[in-house]
């Protein structure tokens, strides 16, 4: 078992100050919490590498998922991102200067439009992504590989009765 860390003495806190109060939960959430928070700011100084914040590798990676032709509707990146569509043209903006995407309209559509991911924005995904990946192993291996799995099943179930609840 490892030693106690802050959420410890947060739950412990709690429990002295507020007998009645069943803190538990905290000692979860909390460290999902701070998890996500601490590997999501090294995965940020990782993409700077390449010039890109979270945000933007997010719009090239659904891209490069996306198969070939690595393009998709603006529309369809904000809905599978939970972006406004104002929060999406921003990133894309800030692609298309870099040279990472491209728009261009949608044949199929004359109003609509289709972001591309250019030869550029596909290596600087991929690169990017090993990288991210690298990060996240680092700390993953902190746990044996079945101990991995046990947790990324309880995750998903957590991750599923939050979706419900809302």
């Amino acid at each position: 078992m490892a030693a106690s860390d802050e959420v410890d003495a947060i739950v412990e806190q709690w429990r002295r100050e507020r007998a009645g109060m069943r803190p538990e939960p905290m000692a979860v959430f909390g460290r999902i919490y701070r998890l996500a928070r601490l590997v999501g700011d090294r995965q940020e100084r990782v993409y700077a590498d390449w010039g890109i914040g979270r945000g933007e590798f997010d719009v090239l990676a659904a891209l490069r998922r996306a198969g070939e032709p690595y393009t998709l509707a603006p529309k369809a990146l904000a809905a599978g991102l939970m972006l406004t569509s104002g929060g999406m043209t921003g990133r894309l903006d800030r692609l298309e200067r870099a040279g990472l995407v491209r728009r261009a309209p949608d044949p199929a559509d004359r109003r609509g439009l289709r972001v591309t991911l250019t030869e550029s924005g596909r290596r600087v995904v991929e690169e990017s992504a090993e990288a991210g990946l690298a990060v996240q192993r680092r700390i993953l291996d902190a746990l044996p590989p079945a101990d991995q799995e046990r947790l990324a099943d309880l995750l998903r179930t957590l991750l599923a009765a939050a979706e419900s609840d809302a």
